[in-house]
């Protein structure tokens, strides 16, 4: 059990049947009143942020959300599977259980799949992966204004942008967590 009073960043609970996680807690207090915690918190599951207050004082049982390292096998229309790397089972996952940055992962890199109590509800790619260009346009001599870019298309069919001097063929480092250029690998 912990109390609203012990909340930090990142602590997952239940709550009438959902598992929430704090993003963000503040302790209140009011001259006049009682004090209280004022929260930020996600549904887990469904991927919901909600802000609410809480007493202190009050309750939650713990949530205990399992952070399994599986390699991504291969897709086969809706179901992706993942390979579990103790086990050697493959485990099929839903498209809808698949985050926005699942597009910057290929064939055999090894993602978090996020579980709680059996139930996979998400899958954390790795923060930064190296892709290659597969298509984009050719950078001019004397096209350089400040920052400019141009759109790529990457081996694993997801659009970014790039610098003007990045050519086809090149390999780059991608940051999953905004889907941005970071550097040439």
């Amino acid at each position: 059990m912990i109390s609203a009073g012990d909340f930090r960043n990142g602590v997952t609970f239940e709550e009438d049947g959902n598992v929430l996680q704090v993003i963000e807690f503040q302790h209140v207090k009011p001259g006049k009143g009682a004090a209280f915690v004022r929260t930020k918190i996600k549904n887990v599951i469904t991927g919901s942020v909600v802000e609410k207050s809480y007493n202190p004082t009050a309750k939650f049982p713990t949530a205990y959300v399992e952070r399994k390292d599986m390699e991504y096998s291969y897709s086969d229309g809706d179901l992706y599977y993942f390979m579990d790397q103790e086990s050697y089972e493959l485990v099929p996952i839903n498209k809808s259980e698949l985050g926005d940055n699942f597009k910057f992962v290929k064939e055999n890199m090894v993602c978090k799949v996020l579980s709680y109590k059996g139930k996979v509800f998400g899958v954390e790619p790795p923060t930064f992966v190296e892709l290659q260009v597969s298509a984009t346009d050719p950078g001019f001599k004397g096209d350089t204004a400040t920052n400019a870019t141009k759109p790529a298309t990457l081996e694993t069919g997801a659009e970014i942008r790039v610098p003007l001097f990045i050519n086809e063929g090149d390999m780059i480092r991608i940051d999953t967590r905004t889907g941005e250029y970071m550097e040439r690998a």
